[in-house]
């Protein structure tokens, strides 16, 4: 015996939700979808498509009850906020995700442990660098904490391009999509689909951010301060797992990473212009991509309305596809190159600062290199989401730069770079260590011939040769 064909109209539950969300424009949308399906689409044999198996497919709950909590859920993530990222979506799930293997209160032991090492950290860095101590608060975080004091600076890092692509997601859609839910005016939907792709980043950079809170062991783990001041932060739960993997003594991996964290806070606070210089660095080239909305809409067109996990990971992949202009990849060189020179420098001083105390400085220094390198998950998504690789990828070229530096003109010379961002080594330098200080020579008598010729020019006096 066959099975009737489903009765015209829509599942209660599947009515109820739009009628939810959509108020008094329901009526109009559940004539139309109840008539021809999503957009007209239809099954193999030319019906319009069974929205009752597409809200059984998407999971869509019989029970009220159950069904109210996801029409509140889906209220939330496209009314709390209006912007290009739902951050208010992004800092619960930052929260939910850190918090997923416990999350205790950090101990005033740990409190203890933390300043203690970062005081016998001053004490190591003083000979090894010129730069003096930052003289701000020291912070002993939990994950938690770790969100809540970073998640300000993500929202600087991720939002230009955030806004980008929720523009060019909201454009595909509708095009794919009947004018009469994708329009911008009063009873449109052209809001929402904004509203959707805020919601969209807002979940992928909270999970990263929370899973990234579960493998920082400070603030400046990705090479960008994420906080405004002088001042350091360690997470010591973080900490003590990373040393529970190693056959090194807690106590020396911790003041390992605390002589790291105390290098950066004073290059970040002595260097004035280092910190606008990176943050302005990611932001020029957020804003500037350049996104394929050809990939895009195709990425749409391929989405099966009835697979969940298909538009899962269309979301979280292909839809956002972006692309670089030439100039945009000039910027990236530009920006990892001072990422790397930032974390060369770093592992560096904090080398030469800690191996007469540490024994196994060789092994962590490496260690960390690795770590470094490899970079996990969460760093992945921010690749994908933000465009931007966080970790550089010549970290170990620029350290080798700042040895021969300090090696031709000692420690004075090499923090002395830092005084001016054009003094800065290039991607040259990096390819070829050794002929740094000869370039940087024949630079600087260039610019006294030009300030010769310009003095002569006005008539003033020359300056003296250096």
């Amino acid at each position: 015996m066959s099975t009737p064909p489903p009765e015209p109209g829509l599942p209660a539950p599947f009515e109820a939700l739009l009628r939810q969300l959509l108020g008094p424009d329901a009526d109009a949308v559940i004539a139309e979808l109840s008539e021809n399906g999503i957009g007209g689409m239809t099954g193999p044999d030319g019906t319009p498509m069974d929205l009752g198996a597409l809200a059984a497919a998407a999971g869509l709950p019989d029970d009220p009850a159950a069904l109210a909590q996801m029409v509140d859920q889906v209220r939330r993530l496209l009314t709390s906020s209006s912007g290009p990222v739902n951050w208010d979506l992004a800092h619960d799930l930052a929260r939910q995700t850190a918090v997923e293997q416990g999350d205790p209160s950090v101990a005033d032991a740990q409190r203890r442990e933390v300043a203690s090492a970062v005081q016998v950290a001053e004490l190591w860095l003083d000979p090894a660098t010129d730069l003096p101590p930052a003289g701000g608060p020291v912070r002993t975080w939990s994950r938690s904490e770790w969100v809540e004091h970073t998640l300000p600076r993500w929202r600087t890092l991720a939002e230009p391009v955030a806004l980008s692509v929720a523009d060019a997601l909201a454009a595909a859609l509708a095009a794919q999509a009947p004018e009469a839910l994708t329009a911008e005016g009063e009873g449109g939907a052209g809001p929402m689909l904004r509203q959707l792709g805020g919601a969209v980043f807002g979940m992928q950079l909270g999970h990263a951010v929370g899973s990234l809170s579960r493998e920082v062991f400070g603030t400046t783990d990705i090479g960008v301060p994420l906080m405004d001041g002088p001042g350091v932060a360690l997470v010591p739960r973080n900490i003590a797992e990373f040393a529970e993997g190693l056959d090194v003594p807690a106590d020396e991996v911790r003041l390992f990473l605390a002589v790291r964290e105390v290098a950066h806070d004073r290059l970040f606070t002595h260097v004035g212009w280092l910190r606008g210089h990176l943050l302005g660095a990611v932001g020029s080239y957020a804003r500037g991509i350049a996104i394929d909305t050809d990939a895009l809409e195709e990425a749409v067109r391929a989405i099966d309305p009835t697979d969940p996990r298909a538009i899962q990971e269309a979301l979280s992949g292909g839809v956002f596809a972006m692309s670089t202009t030439p100039v945009q990849q000039a910027a990236l060189l530009r920006l990892e190159t001072a990422l790397a020179l930032v974390e060369g420098w770093v592992d560096e001083v904090s080398a030469a600062a800690a191996a007469p105390h540490l024994p196994h400085t060789g092994a962590l220094r490496e260690m960390m290199r690795r770590r470094r390198a490899a970079g996990g998950p969460a760093e992945d998504i921010f690749a994908t989401l933000v465009g931007l690789e966080l970790r550089p990828r010549r970290s170990r070229d620029a350290a080798r730069l700042w040895a021969q530096i300090a090696a031709d003109g000692g420690i004075g010379a090499r923090d002395a770079v830092w005084d001016h961002p054009d003094l800065l080594p290039t991607a040259e330098d990096l390819d070829s260590p050794e002929g740094y200080t000869a370039r940087r020579a024949a630079a600087t008598a260039s610019h006294a011939d030009v300030d010769r010729a310009l003095a002569e020019i006005f008539g003033e006096d020359a300056p003296p040769t250096d």
